[in-house]
């Protein structure tokens, strides 16, 4: 499993935390909206900074 794949789960898991639901419906959300591979492929950056910042930016993106 790639580093940017396993990260990708660990962001799943918080993210649905951040939003009150399972990781089941968080992945849900973002796979509706093609956000998936968007997510993965922002490893490098999502990795380094606050995780806060990535939830925000997905948040953005979801609402859009």
């Amino acid at each position: 499993m790639s580093r940017e794949f396993q990260f990708f789960i660990y962001l799943l898991e918080r993210y649905a935390t951040h939003l009150g639901v399972t990781a089941d419906v968080a992945y849900r959300r973002l796979s509706e909206k093609n956000l998936v591979d968007y997510a993965i492929d922002m490893y490098e950056l999502y990795h380094v900074e606050a995780i806060e910042n990535a939830f925000a930016d997905l948040d953005e993106k979801l609402s859009a």
